[in-house]
C-alpha cells in the first residue's frame, strides 16, 4: 500500500493524497525512535539489533496500518507490535546475545549503568523485565503495557509490584555487602 498516492480531478489537476495513518506512524518513528530503540534493546540484547527490530517493527505497522481500529493511543498499537517482533527475533534465533547485554544495551556512546542496578535487573525473570522497561524507560502506561504484552493491567501491576520488591531486595542486599 503506497503511503502517498496521485489523484486525478474532475477537472483533470492532480493532487497528492497522503495516508494519514501512515503519517502518524511516521510521526511515532521520528518522535520516539530513540525509546524504541534503547527499550528493545533491553529485549534483544544490543543496540544494533534493537535498531533492526524497530526498523521491521514500522514496516510491519505501515503494512497492517489499515488494521489499527482506533481503539487506543497509536503508539501502545505499535508498541505491540515491536515486543512481538523483538519477542520473535530472540525465539527464532535472529538474534542472539549474552543477559549481560541485554541489560546493559543502550545508544551507542551512553556509558553503561549502575552495574549493581545491572546485576539486579539481570537476575529478574524475562517478561518482569521487560514491563520494568516498558513502563520506566519507555514510559508506558499500565494499559498500554498490558496490550503490547498481551496481558491485563492488574497483571502489569503485579509484574511490576513483583519486579521492585525483587529490586529493593537485590539492591539492599548488595548494599549490606
Amino acid at each position: 500500500m503506497p503511503i502517498a498516492r496521485l489523484k486525478e480531478s474532475s477537472g483533470g489537476s492532480l493532487s497528492l493524497v497522503v495516508d494519514r495513518r501512515a503519517r502518524a506512524i511516521e510521526e511515532v518513528y521520528r518522535g520516539r525512535y530513540a525509546v524504541f530503540r534503547a527499550a528493545l534493546a533491553s529485549v534483544v540484547g544490543s543496540s544494533e539489533a534493537a535498531h533492526d527490530v524497530v526498523q521491521e517493527s514500522f514496516a510491519r505497522a505501515l503494512r497492517r496500518r489499515r488494521r489499527y481500529r482506533g481503539e487506543g493511543p497509536l503508539e501502545a498499537w505499535i508498541w505491540k507490535i515491536a515486543v512481538r517482533t523483538a519477542l520473535e527475533s530472540r525465539r527464532d534465533g535472529r538474534i542472539t546475545v549474552s543477559l549481560e547485554e541485554a541489560v546493559t544495551a543502550g545508544e551507542p556512546g551512553e556509558p553503561p549503568g549502575d552495574p549493581v542496578l545491572t546485576a539486579a535487573l539481570r537476575e529478574l525473570p524475562p517478561r518482569r523485565k521487560l514491563v520494568v522497561f516498558l513502563r520506566y524507560f519507555a514510559d508506558l502506561s499500565y494499559a498500554e503495557i498490558g496490550d503490547a504484552c498481551g496481558i491485563s493491567e492488574g497483571t502489569v501491576a503485579a509484574t511490576l509490584a513483583q519486579a521492585r520488591a525483587a529490586l529493593h531486595e537485590d539492591l539492599t542486599e548488595g548494599a549490606r555487602r
